[in-house]
């Protein structure tokens, strides 16, 4: 596993968590040494993540609470609605994140009584997506994407412009989702100014580590 790929991944199963963890467990989870989780936890908190250190029984390393969403009951016909707009983003491939808008979908779907599912979202096949863009986006690219925007870590790309492929290597500052197709507005790290590109014309993208800042040592 790549490094971008375990600070993903440890983000990830913090936020599962409903208690902390110490480091030494996270190390044996990702096979790491305990160096190496530390400076992984390290790096979570430079990227501004919530990361909290809790002492006593069930403390360790966690998220701060307010930064998972609480439980949130919704009503039968406000989470059909929410099922139905998550799959009118996901037919008209607007959000890039297609694999974790699905996963948010299916628990707001399984949330729901029985009765309420046969009541409201049978209802959904009623409905049709008219215009789905024929514009796609290869798979690895989204989650590359994704990582990046979470970690705030700069990507290489592989973009297919109109004078063929090229790479560069950006950071991600807004991603722009209009009617017909997704934008992604970066800083070009090489050149130093504001770039846009088109999602559906980036073929590879991979996370890359952080450039290093003026002044800022290097951790040893």
């Amino acid at each position: 596993m790549r490094r971008s790929e375990r600070l993903f991944a440890i983000a990830e199963h913090l936020r599962a968590r409903r208690s902390g963890v110490t480091a030494a467990t996270l190390a044996e989870r990702f096979g790491v040494t305990l160096r190496t989780m530390y400076r992984d936890l390290e790096s979570l908190r430079t990227a501004e993540l919530p990361l909290v250190a809790e002492r006593g029984r069930g403390g360790g390393f966690a998220l701060e609470r307010d930064y998972s969403m609480p439980p949130v009951n919704f009503t039968a016909r406000e989470a059909a609605v929410l099922v139905a707009a998550g799959r009118f983003l996901a037919a008209m491939r607007v959000l890039p994140f297609a694999e974790t808008l699905a996963g948010a979908v299916d628990k707001v779907q399984a949330a729901l009584s029985r009765s309420a599912q046969r009541d409201f979202l049978q209802r959904l096949d009623e409905l049709q997506f008219v215009g789905v863009p024929a514009r796609a986006t290869v798979p690895e690219v989204r989650a590359a994407l994704e990582q990046a925007w979470l970690l705030q870590r700069p990507l290489r790309l592989r973009y297919a412009g109109s004078r063929g492929e090229s790479e560069r290597r950006v950071r991600l500052l807004q991603i722009v989702m209009e009617r017909g197709e997704t934008l992604l507005n970066c800083e070009d790290l090489e050149k130093g100014e504001a770039r846009q590109f088109r999602l559906d014309r980036v073929v590879g993208a991979r996370v890359e580590p952080d450039v290093e800042k003026p002044g800022r040592k290097a951790q040893v």
